[in-house]
């Protein structure tokens, strides 16, 4: 599995679908414009690939050139699914490092441990993807979402114990044997376990929403000096400072912290999970997900600018979008040269 800052042929994203469980389903024309405008920001750096019903196809393109999108970059594929989140239900590619040749690996999806139904339709993706690109496929019985794990392509991989140890995904295999089905699956070759995730996560406590790996030896993980995140991020800090990385040196760590706690009142989830680490890196690019915190906003936007020296880093308000649980990273999913 390559990491997300390889040279990268699109990304793919999976269009909202009309459902009165997603945003309240009073959000439709809000949540489509703020897809359009993401899709437009990622247009501008490569092609953005784009799961929906044929039936909305020209709507959606409609929508993205309103957004100045650049058209020949938005690819529609008539794939049905069943909610937005593509870094978990979409594919995780592969390359072959000796002669560069992508493939796609399938896990089964189960909606963060059979939390939101329907996810059926999300579960074909791969299988659809695979078939529109003609790529070859590795299917794995196990339950594995995109956003639960962070690769750093020098063989090692970051995940939380409070997601792959659940038994809400697999319960019948322990640690030896989900890590061995990582190390068959991805390529990877050490594990690194940090405990959980922040308050309001759906998922259980998702990787990229904690730490992200900058390059294969530095990596960007949150902190918060309030309840309730304070001793979970403390924790996971601890961890990262205890591994080594492949050069057997420890990780450079880089402390971002939250942004303030964003609530929605008489909302599902009374504290929203918002964090910077949710970006997604594009070619020449890295989207940022801020939150009208100008201050926090602007703040983070320059930790990650100094991280990304090379990379033009664009903040895009996430606000609206962080009330189903993710932002700009969970949204994606990048499908690598």
């Amino acid at each position: 599995m390559p990491p997300e800052w390889s040279v990268q042929d699109a990304v793919w994203l999976s269009w909202p679908v009309d459902d009165p469980r997603h945003w309240g389903g009073a959000k439709r024309e809000l949540i489509w414009t703020k897809f359009a405008e993401i899709a437009a920001a990622i247009s501008q750096h490569e092609p953005v690939r784009i799961n929906a019903l044929a039936a909305d196809h020209r709507a959606i393109q409609a929508a993205c050139n309103t957004a100045k999108a650049i058209p020949e970059h938005i690819e529609l594929f008539d794939h049905a699914h069943n909610d937005v989140w593509c870094r978990d239900h979409g594919p995780i590619f592969l390359k072959n490092p000796n002669t560069g040749e992508t493939a796609i690996s399938d896990w089964e999806f189960n909606a963060w441990g059979v939390k939101f139904a329907p996810w059926d339709l999300d579960n074909t993706i791969p299988q659809q993807i695979a078939k529109s690109l003609n790529k070859q496929v590795f299917s794995h019985p196990m339950v594995l979402e995109g956003g639960a794990i962070e690769v750093n392509g020098t063989g090692q991989l970051l995940t939380t114990e409070a997601v792959l140890l659940n038994p809400n995904r697999n319960p019948h295999l322990n640690k030896e044997q989900i890590e061995q089905q990582l190390r068959d699956g991805l390529g990877v070759i050490d594990i690194l376990w940090l405990k959980q995730g922040i308050e309001g996560d759906d998922t259980d406590g998702h990787i990229d929403d904690l730490a992200r790996f900058v390059d294969a030896s530095t990596i960007i993980a949150c902190t918060d000096k309030t309840s309730p995140n304070r001793e979970i991020l403390a924790d996971n800090l601890s961890r990262l400072k205890s591994f080594t990385g492949s050069n057997n040196r420890p990780f450079d760590l880089i402390e971002i912290s939250l942004p303030e706690a964003c609530e929605v009142p008489g909302w599902r989830l009374p504290v929203l999970p918002a964090s910077y680490v949710n970006f997604l890196i594009v070619n020449n690019g890295v989207l940022v997900p801020t939150f009208r915190q100008s201050k926090n906003d602007d703040h983070a936007l320059g930790t990650i600018r100094e991280l990304f020296p090379d990379r033009a880093v664009t903040g895009i308000d996430c606000l609206d979008l962080v009330e189903e649980g993710g932002t700009l990273h969970c949204i994606s999913q990048q499908q690598p040269a």
